[in-house]
């Protein structure tokens, strides 16, 4: 076995967790910029960030489903929608201090539907999946 142990644990953990990690990570970096690259401009703002906070749901739902369909359930679901949504307002926060960029409402509008939307999807797959297996 490759790994055991302690180190199978945290291998694991990582494995199941990373996602939403590096994507909390990649909306903070970019949070921190005054000025977001001119690919930006390709989709409206709100569109962005039902995207992004959609992507962070879905890795979120998989932490705390660990990574199993089986754990797709309406209680995990709600999780980690909530906890996309508290992430939103957090960045939405630490928007306050950076130069050059506002904290906007309308901002966490688009990220709570966003990351809903997305797990609400991501459940009704699982139940797509759950009938035709």
């Amino acid at each position: 076995m490759l790994f055991t142990g302690v180190r199978y644990s945290m291998a694991l953990r990582f494995w199941v967790w990373g996602p939403a990690w590096a994507m909390m990570a990649l909306i903070f970096a970019m949070s921190s910029v005054s000025r977001l690259p001119a690919a930006s401009a390709i989709l409206d703002d709100r569109v962005w960030h039902a995207l992004t906070y959609g992507t962070l749901a879905a890795s979120l739902l998989r932490g705390v489903a660990t990574a199993a369909w089986q754990g797709v359930t309406v209680k995990r679901v709600l999780v980690a929608a909530l906890l996309a949504i508290l992430y939103g307002v957090t960045d939405e926060l630490h928007q306050l201090f950076v130069p050059g960029r506002v904290a906007d409402f309308s901002d966490l509008t688009a990220d709570a539907v966003g990351a809903t939307g997305a797990v609400f999807l991501l459940w009704c797959w699982r139940l797509v999946v759950q009938t035709s297996g």
